[in-house]
């Protein structure tokens, strides 16, 4: 499918941007603590920051590869037949997972603290945009699911 290869190539440069933030933001923090010896305040909160987002984003671009981490005894031993059933029914568990668990709980959990004012310590931002990466994750766990299962052999025109 055209869509889910346009949002493949967005999410990847989204996540090498991230990721490439997150060495800068590494290599400043061991240069400015080591070398000159006057540690930065905001670079290790910064690096937390930025792992969440590599990580949660990171899993729903995996998601979208079908590389993610699962055990496949029982796809291995069911017949060809029954593993198109057993694919349709584990993306949907994954597909109501995204939902409820990353979407629905994490704007939850973002709106909350946008109205409670929760901010980060050493940089001062709203923690709602720190968790943002949730709903965010969920809604293309949610997408590549459904793809699969319209189409299993991987959204693949």
């Amino acid at each position: 499918m055209i869509i889910k290869k346009q949002i493949d190539k967005i999410l990847e440069k989204i996540l090498i941007t991230l990721m490439s933030l997150l060495v800068i933001d590494v290599l400043w923090q061991v240069l400015s603590r080591y070398i000159l010896s006057a540690p930065s305040s905001f670079t290790d909160e910064l690096a937390g920051f930025l792992l969440i987002w590599v990580g949660v984003l990171g899993a729903a671009y995996v998601a979208g590869q079908q590389q993610h981490l699962a055990i496949d005894l029982l796809l291995q031993k069911t017949s060809s037949a029954k593993r198109k059933n057993l694919m349709h029914f584990i993306n949907t568990c994954i597909g109501l997972f995204a939902l409820s668990v990353m979407v629905i709980g994490g704007t939850w959990l973002v709106v909350t603290r946008f109205m409670f004012n929760v901010n980060s310590a050493a940089l001062h931002l709203p923690l709602g945009y720190v968790y943002l990466v949730l709903p965010i994750s969920g809604l293309l766990i949610l997408f590549y699911s459904i793809i699969f299962i319209i189409k299993p052999e991987g959204g693949k025109a």
